[in-house]
């Protein structure tokens, strides 16, 4: 499946060059593994389109609200980080 979705331009360029192979979003979608994501690059100044886009396989997908593992006073104090792994 293709699923199409607004990419502000810092990210769009990280993406674009291979320094960027994570992406966070709100979950207010469903995804899978091998479906993919097409990021159009939107500039909010303007609250246009560029017209550039970029297609990237989503390989992993985690979807969470909590996470068993830490309390939840340092979840609000913290935050999470989403890392990639080379």
């Amino acid at each position: 499946m293709k699923i199409e979705k607004k990419c502000w331009p810092e990210s769009f360029a990280k993406i674009l060059s291979g320094k960027k192979t994570t992406e966070l979003r709100l979950a207010d979608w469903d995804c899978k593994s091998g479906d993919i994501l097409v990021l159009q690059e939107y500039d909010p100044k303007t609250q246009t389109y560029t017209g550039r886009t970029l297609e990237k396989e989503i390989t992993f997908v985690m979807k969470t609200k909590e996470q068993p593992y830490f309390k939840k006073e340092d979840v609000e104090k913290y935050g999470f980080l989403i890392l990639s792994l080379k």
